[in-house]
């Protein structure tokens, strides 16, 4: 990594964040203000066209299949081009899906089929977007000030959350689904827009390495590292029984005792408000053991489906959400740290593949059974159900010793092995360094 150079201009900014970090943060902030919105508006898009609690799983379920499908190939790639190309590929093609989606719902011509295709759509664009993403923080900024930079970057993300769910769910409520998904629709194409401003060098790559063998090796580093695999193992269920919750339980609790969607997206918002305080926490607390710092806070992740399932008032489910967001963020930015601090810089975007299809793999299940779910043993007893999972797997990881063990450190990051891609970093113009984005486990 170029280091970055002074800022060539007095600003209130700290002096690592440069050019590069300020314009990919404020591109993630753009497509996350829409996207947090329109996951609340497909919902009631589902709803509205007569679709069911299943219809609304399965169309939840067809987004994240192709992150099953895909999530290699994405990785893959992600090492062989430059990263923020992959990126503004991946946006456009989410803008495109998103703005069909509208049209569709505006016309009132929308179907549960077409819903689900376009969902197909937008989830593949995501298995490429997400390993590209990856690592592109520390890879502007110096070790010294990557757990600052991943608050500060998660903060600024997590803040857009809170204006879009917010506001996704008061338009839904008050216009329908359909413009909340063209308002998507355009912050995915101004999100690429501001992508293509990178200053990105060229990808320099040893010659003859093929495809499978790189996700070879990407999968060794993935299982020599068993607090890797076990937390990835353990997310693979809770993300499956979260989105459940989100896609599916939550908008049905909401539309049947809550009022609908406006107070379910001041829900949503009050996480993404949670999110923003844990980011202000880690910019002052730095954990020594950061995986035992990050696993003990996935235990309040259960808090929402608890207040879900108990009937709990509207402020109830709220405070619920504001707590959880603020530990997830902690184990958010504390995986980000492990992850960026244990693996090798070359193999990241393929080990962040085996991440992702891990942790998504259950989801396209999760969500298309939540319906058959809540109807086989209650709505409420299906939230106890997910509440339980959440706790019980998260005291499992805590068994593994390295999660208990594993130890920050400020140094150089992992040795790149001999004859290994050289990954692409973000040139440091004048007063400038960049940016990147992650998902959790």
């Amino acid at each position: 990594m170029i280091p970055p150079t002074a800022p060539s201009r007095p600003t209130r900014l700290p002096a690592w964040a440069g050019r590069n970090f300020r314009l990919l943060t404020a591109s993630a902030v753009v497509t996350n203000l829409g996207s947090s919105g329109s996951v609340i508006a497909a919902a009631f898009a589902v709803l509205q066209a007569g679709g069911s609690g299943t219809d609304i799983g399965l169309v939840a379920a067809a987004r994240t299949l192709p992150l099953v499908v895909f999530m290699l190939i994405g990785g893959a790639m992600a090492d062989r081009l430059p990263r923020h190309h992959v990126m503004v590929g991946a946006n456009l093609l989410n803008a495109a899906s998103q703005a069909v989606f509208a049209v569709l719902v505006l016309s009132g011509s929308a179907r549960i089929w077409q819903m689900a295709a376009l969902s197909a759509v937008g989830g593949t664009a995501q298995a490429f977007f997400g390993p590209a993403a990856q690592g592109m923080v520390l890879a502007t900024v110096d070790r010294a000030h990557a757990g600052r930079a991943f608050a500060v970057f998660r903060m600024a993300s997590n803040g857009s959350n809170i204006g879009g769910a917010a506001l996704g769910g008061a338009l839904t409520a008050a216009f329908g689904p359909g413009w909340v998904l063209a308002v998507d629709a355009c912050s995915f194409a101004l999100g690429a827009l501001l992508r293509t401003f990178l200053r990105v060098e060229e990808v320099v790559r040893s010659k003859g390495d093929s495809m499978l063998r790189e996700l070879r090796d990407g999968w060794r580093e993935f299982v020599s590292r068993r607090w890797l695999w076990a937390i990835v193992v353990q997310f693979s269920v809770v993300n499956a029984g979260t989105v459940a919750t989100d896609a599916v339980f939550g908008p049905l609790v909401a539309n049947d005792r809550l009022g609908g969607a406006g107070p379910w997206g001041v829900a949503l918002a009050a996480f993404g408000v949670g999110n923003i305080l844990g980011g202000l926490l880690l910019l002052r607390w730095r954990p020594r053991r950061i995986l035992l710092a990050g696993t003990l806070c996935i235990f309040p992740w259960a808090l929402p489906q608890i207040a879900l399932a108990a009937a709990a008032p509207a402020p109830m489910l709220i405070a619920a959400m504001l707590v959880s967001g603020v530990t997830i963020e902690v184990f958010g930015v504390t995986w980000m740290l492990a992850l960026q601090q244990e693996i090798p810089e070359e193999k990241l975007s393929r080990v962040s593949a085996y991440d992702g299809l891990g942790s998504y793999a259950l989801i396209p299940v999760g969500t298309a059974l939540a319906g058959p779910a809540a109807d086989a043993f209650g709505l409420y007893g299906a939230l106890w159900g997910c509440a339980a999972l959440t706790v019980l797997l998260t005291a499992a990881v805590l068994l593994a010793p390295e999660v208990r063990t594993l130890t920050r450190t400020d140094g150089p990051p992992a040795a790149a092995s001999s004859g290994a891609t050289v990954q692409p970093t973000l040139k440091a113009p004048p007063g400038g360094s960049g940016e990147g984005t992650a998902p959790l486990s």
